[in-house]
């Protein structure tokens, strides 16, 4: 059975992905409090109150452009398809 991505195809994928994770590690600056700090317990949630209330509310806020994007699409069209309007001119 083939693979559904080719060998130079996943060398690809794996080069776009490790791209963005090295420069999302590469973001913070280091720091002496950073590397003196304990690590987190084992029980402990990955995704802060913080970190959950940005990821929620960035989402809403992309659901609501694009929401309001698919409406206002929706609309001229709709209007562009209006025989009444062919009418009118």
């Amino acid at each position: 059975q083939d693979s559904p991505l080719k060998a130079v195809q996943m060398l690809w994928v794996n080069l776009i992905m490790d791209t963005f994770a090295s420069l999302a590690l590469a973001t913070e600056p280091p720091s002496e409090s950073l590397l003196l700090r304990k690590p987190y317990g084992r029980n402990k949630p990955l995704i802060s109150r913080t970190m959950m209330k940005n990821i929620l509310g960035h989402a809403v806020y992309q659901l609501t452009i694009i929401f309001t994007l698919l409406f206002a699409a929706l609309q001229r069209d709709q209007r562009a398809q209006d025989p009444r309007r062919e009418e009118r001119l």
